[in-house]
Parts: C-alpha cells; structure tokens; sequence
C-alpha cells in the first residue's frame, strides 16, 4: 500500500509538467514568434525580424512597415509616438488602449529617449531610480536605463516637478497602470521619432568620380543618396566602432560612476593616457575615446561594466537601429572581427544625429563641460578630421591594417537657403580624408 503513492504522486507530477508545458508552448510564445520581413529603401537588402532575437532597424521608413506588419499578424505591441506624445497599446492586432505622453528625454540631451525597436524586458509595480533618485511607478524596462512608468516622486512622497524626466516614457499613473495590466514582458515597443521619417527635400541627379573603395554620401533628413559605391559590402571599420560604444556607455552606465583603469585595459592606442589604478567617471573617459580615439578608455569602460555583456548591448543596439549586418567583437575597433557596411553606419549617423548628438558635439570639440563637470583631462587631442571645418558637426575616423583607413562624418551644409545635414562615409581607403574632401566638395559643388 505504501509502496504505490510515491508513483501516484510521481503520476500526477508529470501530468502538472506537462501541462505547464503545455501552456507557456500555447500562451508564452505568444508575443515570440512574430516575423517581419521588410524591404529596405536602400538598395541591396532585405532584412528578417525575428521578434525577441534580433530586432531590427531595417530602413528608414521602418515604422510603418513594422507597424502596419505587426497589425497584419495580429501581433499584441506597444507604439509610442514621440512626435505626437502618444502612446497606442494594440492587442492581437487591434488598438484596446491609446493614452498621452506626459514626457519625454528632452531631444538633443544626453538622456533623450532612443527611437527604435524594443521589447519589455522587466515590469515593477514601482521601481526606485539609483540614477534619478525617484520612485517610478507602474514601472515597465524597455533598453538600457529607459522605462515607461506614471508620474514620478520623491522617497518623502513629494512628486517631482511635471517635466521632470531622465529620458523615460512618463505617463499618467493611471495610465500606466492601464498600460502595465495589458502588456507582458516580452511584448514589443515600437518607439516612434519624426526625425527618422524622409521629408520632402529633393535634389537633382549627378555623379561624381571617387576614387575610394567604398563610399557612400546621404542627407540624413529626407535619406536622398548623392553618390555610393559597394555600400552592402562588409568590411572591418575600426575606430568608427567607438560611436556605438559611446552609444551603449550613455544608454547603460550612469555616467557619474567612476572607473577604476583595470590593467588589461592597458593596450596599444593612438595616445597612452591612463594609467593602471587611475580612477575617472564615465563621462570623462568619453573625452579621450571620441576625440583621441582611446582603445583604453574604451577598454576601462567596457571591464567597468562587463566586457562581454557590454559588447552584447553594442550588437543589440546595432540591431535595434538598423544596422542588420553589423558586428562587433570588442569595444574599441582594433579587431578585424568588428564589422559593417556603409548603409548601416548611415543608420548609425542618423540615430546619433536625431537622438543622441551630444556623441557627435564631443567629436567635434564642441562639449567642454556641463552638468557632468568637465573631461577631467589637460591637454586633449583631437584627432578627427574637419575638426576645423565650418561645417563639420561630428564624425570618427579610424585605421587599422585590416579595415585600411574609415571615416563617417557629418555636416550641416547650406543648400538652397536651408541647412542640411549630410554623412560621408568612406571604408577601405588608403587616404580617407582626402576620398572625403572629395564627396564633401562634390555635395557643396553640385547641390
């Protein structure tokens, strides 16, 4: 008698496995399994969105391919409209919720909200801010240190000011609360941004003649191509690849940290600085990455939050803005492993144009100090190009033997009694600045 209920027991265990597994292969999958496929405006591509693997940032007009593809496979997403303020919860394809946008991360700030693709990876009914100091509530994650929550307040209960934000998606709190009852942890966040929509902008057809391997020049506002060449191929584009580790450091490390300079962060670079010991905040180790091209401050930034999962963020961030044949295998460009084409650094060049243009500033020398106080170091280089241009807003150059020389640059070029922004971007070059000047010439020659 005794010897049959431990397998009645074991019986019944295995039926409740079985039907929790069950379950979540029925229902967890359900926010999982969405694929988009989404043809680019650019020539040469066609990118596959796997939803909850690789986002993506396929083209410029990738909103509303997302949107309405979402929409068509009955998909349950949120899209929140930062040019309307408002946010739109859909569920198996149709809209259940819309609620305004109180706030948003002021444009141009160093904690702006980034446009893109993401997903909700943790939900708090409050979440307190290490960073800002505040209780958020109805708190939902959603990239880096961004969140859509209510209204904000103080450990004393205070509320904060109404335009208060670090860069978060602020609601109403019942409205997020509304929010947070309907979406679950998985669930996917179009974040919307007029910036990344094409206006209305033309220019007339010409060509110039380049001598570089890989070029490719664009308005960043209405993505009209003047000129481009072998712009699908992947190639290796050294120290261009600090953009995206400025971009990560900004998104997930609270910049007032400070760093200790580890010993492995002691490697060749362009100009040896740091030394091992030697503590600096995150800000300023910016400073020498943009402007001298410091492996090793790239290197004490990525150790200070955990190089591997540090390198994940800038794949991921690659892939939530487009950059679908990109990667990267170290923070600062030295291996031949981190790659990309010259459409997606245009994707790059947008993104920190539109969302994140304090990167570019530091680039250009245009950022000495502010609220994070100053860079820390006496004496900074800048080793950019066209840092004496009049035009120029900001840029990388890099050199490496496998990448040959790189450059991305942007300027604001007057064209027809407006301003204009416009990347170059060259790869493979054995004179980078001067393949540069051309297409800069060519762009103020011709349009």
């Amino acid at each position: 008698m005794y010897l049959k209920q431990p397998k009645v027991v074991l019986f019944f265990l295995i039926l409740m496995i079985l039907a929790i597994g069950i379950f979540l292969y029925i229902y967890g999958s359900r926010t999982l399994n969405y694929t988009i496929n989404i043809a680019d405006n650019l020539p040469g591509q066609k990118v596959e969105f796997s939803y909850g693997e690789q986002p993506a940032l396929s083209n410029p007009d990738f909103f509303g391919k997302v949107k309405q593809q979402f929409i068509d496979n009955k998909a349950s997403f949120i899209e929140a409209d930062l040019s309307a303020m408002k946010m739109q919860v859909y569920d198996n394809g149709n809209l259940v919720l819309e609620v305004p946008i109180a706030t948003k991360g002021q444009p141009g700030s160093w904690w702006e909200t980034p446009a893109g693709l993401y997903k909700i990876e943790a939900k708090e009914k409050a979440h307190f801010s290490t960073m800002g100091h505040v209780w958020m509530p109805w708190s939902m994650n959603f990239q880096g240190n961004f969140f859509i929550h209510g209204k904000t307040y103080y450990p004393d209960g205070s509320p904060t000011s109404k335009t208060y934000t670090g860069g978060c998606i602020r609601l109403d709190t019942d409205d997020a609360k509304k929010v947070y009852d309907i979406v679950d942890v998985g669930t996917p966040v179009l974040v919307f941004e007029q910036g990344f929509s094409p206006d209305n902008f033309t220019y007339p057809d010409s060509a110039p003649s380049v001598a570089a391997p890989i070029y490719f020049s664009a308005d960043l506002e209405n993505n009209h191509v003047f000129t481009s060449k072998d712009s699908t191929e992947i190639v290796p584009i050294a120290s261009i690849t600090k953009l995206v580790t400025a971009l990560v450091a900004t998104e997930y490390i609270n910049l007032d940290k400070t760093a200790t300079v580890p010993r492995e962060a002691i490697v060749y670079t362009s100009k040896a600085r740091l030394a091992p010991g030697e503590q600096y905040t995150i800000y300023q180790l910016l400073f020498p990455l943009l402007m001298e091209s410091s492996n090793e401050a790239a290197e004490t930034i990525a150790r200070y939050y955990g190089r591997d999962n540090f390198i994940k963020h800038m794949n991921d961030k690659a892939a939530s803005i487009g950059m679908a044949h990109t990667h990267f295998s170290d923070p600062s460009g030295a291996s031949e492993d981190n790659v990309s084409t010259a459409e997606d650094l245009f994707m790059l060049a947008k993104y920190i144009y539109n969302n994140r243009s304090f990167v570019f500033n530091i680039t250009s020398g245009k950022i000495k100090a502010n609220a994070y106080g100053d860079s820390g170091f006496d004496n900074l280089g800048n080793f950019n190009d066209f840092i004496d241009n009049q035009y120029f807003f900001g840029g990388k150059n890099g050199k490496t033997t496998a990448a040959a020389e790189a450059n991305l640059s942007v300027f604001e070029f007057p064209v027809n009694q407006t301003k204009r922004p416009i990347v170059t971007i060259i790869l493979k070059s054995p004179d980078e600045k001067t393949d540069s000047e051309t297409l800069i010439n060519y762009t103020l020659n011709h349009f």
